[in-house]
């Protein structure tokens, strides 16, 4: 099986300006794609992972991708999917996440011998002369056409500024640019960007009279519509100092019955074979499925030998032995009073909580917070700094959240 069939039986792809022609192009490696990335954090997550195992792919049949990181992009910030304007960043702090992103896209992504190339889109949008911009770019596109982009919609009510106006023009004008200077024919991202991605191929046959083709990918949704990668405290972080390995594991050995095979088909790595066959598993065997899909995964993202530490981890934690590997909640001298800490600073300090009513309610309504195993249902429960530092607790909230309790 070629790799745009094998892109299709994987459920991968959304949608395509030119079937035929993407097919032919990626099928014989022919293909030089950019997928963007703007640098909104100091490090990738959940949702950037599906398009950098794209983009593996398709390097890996011979294609050459591009990661543009949107170094100019970024100073403005995209409206897809949103209902507000992002925060504006500084110069510095944009600069610092695009160096995050470069080491985190490397573990993906074959830089070496011009096998790829990372670019950033700053070396031609922060020099731009405005008018001469507007000359060039704006006779292009009508406003009508822009306000029917669902991004821009969703914005409308809201105020839609005039600052993110301009992205689908920015977003054009990069296309535009990887064309002419690296003879970029094809974008692939995901299928909330399919108005700015056609925005581009439309500027490129415009201006220069070449076709250029854009693909998008299925947005990474669970079976009630809704984003993974998203937990109650935030993102799923590549970075494994924001998002641990083991709690890498965890997120995805925790997915609903309903998504696991659907995510072992999108995800990873697996020949579609071994993925046919595992479509036809039900019952106990989807935890096994989990457990599969938890392993690669984790394995892409932080390697082999974290992958095994994080399921040697699970396993000895609901197999009731050491839990070494489990992230930890360090404690201080600061963080006892009279030598003792209660359960509801326990569970916000941790992170399995936003607030005190918060904590106080997985207590006493949802039965969902356990230490060692054993369920806490009384909100003044305290625990002393000796026996926290002479014995190993396990603090639990639900049957996905685990921390080791370290006093230091």
């Amino acid at each position: 099986m070629q790799i745009y069939e094998e892109l299709k039986a994987r459920g991968l792809i959304a949608q395509v300006t030119d079937e035929e022609k993407i097919r032919e192009l990626v099928n014989n490696g022919k293909a030089t794609f950019y997928i963007g990335f703007d640098p909104t954090a100091d490090s990738l997550h959940v949702g950037h992972f599906m398009a950098l195992c794209l983009m593996k792919r398709l390097q890996m049949a011979g294609n050459r991708p591009i990661a543009l990181l949107g170094g100019g992009t970024g100073m403005i910030g995209d409206p897809s999917g949103k209902n507000a304007m992002r925060r504006m960043m500084t110069k510095e702090e944009i600069q610092h996440n695009i160096d995050c992103f470069k080491v985190q896209m490397s573990r993906f992504i074959d830089f070496s011998d011009g096998k790829a190339l990372m670019v950033n889109n700053a070396d031609w949008l922060m020099n731009l002369n405005y008018i001469d911009f507007l000359r060039e770019v704006g006779p292009h596109f009508t406003v009508n056409r822009m306000l029917t982009a669902e991004a821009y919609k969703a914005r409308w009510e809201n105020g839609l500024t005039v600052l993110e106006f301009n992205y689908m023009l920015m977003q054009a004008y990069d296309f535009y640019m990887l064309y002419t200077k690296y003879g970029c024919n094809m974008e692939f991202g995901g299928d909330d960007q399919w108005s700015n991605m056609l925005a581009g191929t439309e500027l490129v046959r415009r201006k220069l009279g070449k076709d250029v083709y854009a693909m998008t990918q299925v947005l990474l949704l669970n079976s009630e519509g809704q984003k993974m990668g998203k937990t109650v405290g935030g993102a799923v972080w590549l970075d494994p100092k924001k998002t641990s390995p083991y709690e890498f594991y965890q997120y995805w050995r925790n997915v609903a019955d309903a998504d696991v095979l659907r995510c072992i088909r999108l995800l990873t790595f697996l020949p579609l074979e071994q993925v046919d066959e595992m479509d036809r598993w039900e019952g106990s065997q989807l935890n096994r499925a989990k457990e599969i899909l938890a392993y690669e995964l984790t394995k892409l993202v932080h390697g082999e030998e974290e992958a095994a530490k994080a399921e040697a981890a699970a396993k000895a934690l609901f197999g009731g032995g050491p839990a070494a590997e489990i992230p930890q909640l360090v404690l201080h001298d600061g963080d006892f009073e009279d030598g003792a800490i209660g359960i509801i600073p326990l569970l916000t300090k941790a992170g399995f909580a936003t607030s005190n009513g918060d904590a106080r309610r997985s207590v006493t309504k949802d039965g969902s917070v356990r230490v060692n195993g054993t369920k806490i249902t009384d909100p003044f429960v305290r625990f002393t700094k000796d026996e926290l530092a002479k014995e190993e607790h396990i603090l639990s909230k639900g049957k996905k959240s685990h921390k080791k309790i370290v006093v230091e």
